[in-house]
């Protein structure tokens, strides 16, 4: 457990560094298929050589580890239950997903990435309410108030944005929509406070078919050979302070 509460601690620290943040998904013929969440935040390794003695021991070391959150549940059910209620249902929301973190300071490289299969791209996860159950935990001893608030925090069900997906066979949408302009606007106040940190960080889109795409919504995109492949991206902040701008429609072929 005290492993896993340090991956949150290095992982909050990730969110407020210049990364380069992915949503991949995955579609299957069937309509199935895997949504994976990744940053890559391996300049950070640079800015921790720099710091010397002062970096975190943890920081300091490799780590490659994978956490399959059913097999966690079932392996850590004490430590678990001496968590809060509140606690234990945010890990308890997190059972279908996969977790895995490699930090090299050798390599220089540092990366993260939680992924889930789904069944039907139009129940497909929200991935940012996911990252923000992941964020928000502390744990017992290890717990901290002060862990970094996500980036992605106004996003999600609980959040002022709400991400959906739908996909017919031939068109997919990605479409978000702001439910609360309030916190919206609250959480544009607090990206102020991280656009020198994160002013870099791009956003990007992977997408993947079973059949070569068509169309897509937005002008400057990329495309594999094969055109099942299309890739977008835009600046992160930019995405935070105008979610809208990855309403995303794409039609393939018949």
């Amino acid at each position: 457990m005290k492993k896993f509460f340090t991956l949150l601690s290095c992982l909050a620290l990730m969110m407020l560094t210049s990364c380069q943040f992915s949503e991949n998904i995955y579609v299957n013929e069937d309509g199935s298929g895997t949504v994976k969440f990744s940053m890559d935040a391996s300049e950070m390794m640079d800015v921790l050589g720099q710091m010397g003695e002062n970096a975190s021991d943890e920081m300091s070391k490799a780590v490659d580890s994978t956490i399959v959150f059913k097999d966690f549940l079932v392996e850590y059910k004490d430590s678990i239950s001496n968590l809060s209620l509140e606690e234990q249902e945010k890990i308890k929301a997190m059972e279908d997903y996969k977790l895995h973190m490699v930090m090299d300071p050798d390599k220089r490289k540092m990366f993260f990435d939680i992924e889930t299969d789904f069944d039907n791209a139009n129940e497909l996860r929200d991935m940012y309410k996911a990252m923000n159950n992941f964020n928000n935990l502390k744990g017992g001893e290890t717990a901290s108030d002060n862990l970094p608030l996500s980036p992605f925090s106004s996003m999600g069900n609980e959040g002022s944005t709400l991400v959906s997906y739908s996909y017919n066979g031939t068109v997919f949408k990605r479409n978000v929509a702001i439910i609360d302009m309030e916190k919206h606007q609250q959480s544009l106040d607090s990206i102020d406070k991280s656009a020198l940190m994160l002013g870099s960080s791009k956003y990007i889109i992977n997408y993947h078919f079973p059949k070569a795409v068509k169309s897509f919504s937005k002008e400057g995109a990329m495309y594999s050979e094969d055109r099942k492949t299309v890739t977008y991206e835009v600046g992160f902040i930019d995405m935070l302070k105008d979610p809208e701008i990855l309403n995303i429609e794409v039609v393939l072929e018949d």
